[in-house]
Formats: structure tokens, C-alpha cells, sequence
């Protein structure tokens, strides 16, 4: 109980800072449940937590054949599963409302940076080239880390209290794969309290 008090007192500055919080969902790539709080007027915080999507084939065969499990292994397939996804971000707000002469709610557009971890699970199945009648299985965790950037804009109602949004961006890998450049959106909706 006295951690959880003092826990609380070092966040209280924190949280006080915040103006309109949000949890919701977000339907895209990566599919998501998220959090998202202002610090002040034009900046906000944001994690989410969810399902990575899996990279076309190639990936995982470039990836295989750099990393073999064997020195003589021939790549046949691989089924890949979808793993976590992880995001921490942070956004810069301007009030569009004007621009679309929106009289009820408002909207906002944004863009920012955060971090991502992704991770996925990928089974290959290869043959030995010295014993080709014999199909073996590699299961491994890919494991993905990078920034990201994106832009969005975030419609938020007066009588409900919740927000729609839509966002486009790009993951950069810097972990596992340098410079491997993943596309991703969404759309979701947000409870405000």
C-alpha cells in the first residue's frame, strides 16, 4: 500500500496535466487497443498494445537465407503467425475545426513520432540439400524494433463522449531488419473521460 501512495504521488503532476483522455480501439495495422492523453494543449501521449501484422514472404525468406540453421539448408516455406505490437508515441494537435466549418464537435489534426516493438512467429519448413527426402521445421521469433511517424486527424463529438479518428504512417526497423520500411493505419474510436 505505501508504494502504490508514493506511486501515486510522483504521477500526480503528471496526470493533472491531462485535459481529455481516451481508451479505445483502433482497427488497422497494428490492430490495437489504445490509450491516449494530453500533456498540454497541443501535445499528447499515447500507447497501445495489440496484433502485429505479418511482412509479405519475402521478408521471411530473405530472412531465413541470411540466418540459416544449417550450412547446407534449402528454403522450402514458412508460415508466419501474428505476434504483439507495442507502441509509445507522442503528437502534436492543431484544431482544424474552421477549416471545415464543423459547427458541432470538433477537429483535430496531428502528426507525431513514437517507438515500436512487433514481434512474430514464423515456422520454416527447408530441406537438407545433402538429404533433399527429409522436410525439416525452424520455429522462430522475429522480433521487430523502430521508430515510427505518422499523421491523423481526430473528430471528437459534443453530446457523447467519444472521438473518431483515421491515421496513416510508417515504421522504420532498426532491429532485426535495418531499414526495412513497413507502411500502417488505422481507424478507431475512443471513450473520453
Amino acid at each position: 500500500m505505501k508504494y502504490r501512495l508514493i506511486i501515486l504521488l510522483v504521477l500526480l503532476p503528471f496526470i493533472s496535466f491531462a485535459q481529455e483522455r481516451g481508451v479505445g480501439i483502433r482497427l488497422g495495422e497494428p490492430l490495437s487497443i489504445t490509450y491516449k492523453d494530453f500533456l498540454s494543449e497541443y501535445i499528447s501521449i499515447e500507447g497501445m498494445i495489440g496484433v502485429a501484422g505479418i511482412n509479405g514472404g519475402s521478408y521471411y525468406q530473405k530472412d531465413f537465407e541470411s540466418n540459416l540453421p544449417e550450412s547446407n539448408a534449402f528454403y522450402i516455406s514458412h508460415l508466419a503467425q501474428k505476434g504483439i505490437s507495442f507502441n509509445v508515441r507522442s503528437a502534436y494537435h492543431e484544431d482544424i475545426t474552421d477549416v471545415f466549418g464543423i459547427t458541432d464537435g470538433y477537429l483535430l489534426a496531428y502528426g507525431g513520432v513514437g517507438i515500436q516493438l512487433r514481434t512474430t512467429k514464423v515456422t520454416y519448413a527447408y530441406r537438407d540439400e545433402q538429404n533433399s527426402a527429409l522436410l525439416r521445421n525452424d520455429n522462430r521469433t522475429n522480433v521487430d524494433f523502430g521508430p515510427e511517424v505518422f499523421i491523423g486527424a481526430e473528430y471528437y463529438f459534443d453530446d457523447v463522449p467519444i472521438s473518431v479518428f483515421a491515421e496513416a504512417g510508417f515504421f522504420l526497423e532498426l532491429i532485426d531488419r535495418i531499414g526495412h520500411i513497413k507502411g500502417q493505419g488505422g481507424i478507431g474510436v475512443r471513450y473520453i473521460f
